[in-house]
């Protein structure tokens, strides 16, 4: 089976199954092995050792879990293809399905926009806590949407086009391996004292994973503004203007476009373990942050994965 059609599938059985809870995701192996290296490193990474050390540790997990990551996934495809030539494509496609997450990024957020559709603002804050780092107990119904939107737009990157941009140009394994990157610059790649350095090259390596998927995500979804009858001069705008704002160098970008396709403002004080941080505002409040925008934000999302589909895999079919 030709590779296109290896990621069309995946992306069928997604939108058909999403994430089952039931089965086994190979992301908890990904996170299990992480956090065991992680516990043979932190002797050499610990306090009072040189900087330099603590990331040497934290950059010799990183590539280990990134190897075994791709090793296992190509096993697995090989073992399976020796097997009978469809078993190895089921397999592939089965990697391929694993590293994208487009519906249950819908699902979280629209588990989000129904709580405030239906008053409920705890469960609301219940559901926004799933899915962002924030504290959330406070929130108020403005805090929640900014909260979704946020997530949703800065996933729409980690969890749709980045890994199908990896999934069409380096095939299955590329897929997985790019989702490994993804899940340890979640586990490491924080501020604080604990991860700052043994975390850094996990940081370090997503921004470069994300760098060009970011770069095509944003502008394309300021094309999806203009077919789903939102915002596109502002969502281009706000693109140009406030994208560098924000202190990731690639979710910025994406945010920005939301925020001007939506014409809502993003950004500004968040609280992490009761303690204030400022982040620059994104986009201009023409219309006040509202429920309606988380839906409008996942329709955004799946626009915008459609149109990258549409661009990168004819180019793939015309590769030898």
């Amino acid at each position: 089976m030709r590779l296109e059609y290896q990621v069309l599938s995946a992306v069928a059985l997604d939108l058909c199954l999403g994430d089952p809870h039931w089965l086994p995701h190979p992301v908890r192996g990904i996170g299990w092995l992480a956090a065991r290296l992680e516990t043979l490193a932190r002797p050499v990474a610990a306090d009072g050792y040189p900087r330099a050390r603590a990331r040497l540790a934290g950059l010799l997990v990183a590539l280990t879990v990134y190897v075994v990551t791709g090793l296992a996934a190509w096993g697995a495809i090989y073992a399976a293809g020796l097997a009978h030539p469809a078993a190895g494509d089921a397999v592939a496609v089965l990697v391929i399905y694993a590293a994208i997450a487009p519906h249950d990024l819908a699902r979280h957020g629209m588990a989000v926009y129904r709580a405030l559709a239906g008053g409920d603002l705890v469960e609301a804050r219940r559901r926004v806590a799933a899915i962002v780092g924030r504290d959330t107990e406070a929130l108020d119904l403005s805090g929640v949407v900014r909260a979704a939107v946020e997530s949703v737009a800065e996933s729409t990157v980690d969890g749709v086009t980045a890994p199908l941009l990896f999934a069409v140009a380096a095939g299955p394994v590329g897929a997985i391996v790019y989702r490994a990157i993804n899940t340890l610059d979640s586990m490491f790649g924080h501020q604080d004292p604990q991860y700052r350095d043994f975390g850094w090259a996990a940081a370090r390596i997503d921004d470069l994973a994300n760098y060009l998927p970011a770069r095509l995500t944003a502008p394309l979804l300021c094309v999806a503004a203009a077919l789903l009858g939102r915002r596109p001069l502002a969502a281009l705008r706000i693109l140009v203007r406030d994208g560098r704002k924000h202190p990731s160098p690639n979710a910025g970008l994406v945010e920005a476009a939301v925020a001007g396709a939506l014409g809502v403002q993003l950004g500004g004080r968040n609280f992490y373990a009761g303690l204030p941080l400022d982040r620059p505002t994104q986009g201009d409040p023409r219309v006040p942050l509202a429920s309606r925008h988380i839906p409008a934000a996942v329709a955004l999302m799946f626009t915008t994965a459609v149109l990258l589909l549409a661009i990168i895999l004819p180019l793939r079919g015309l590769a030898p």
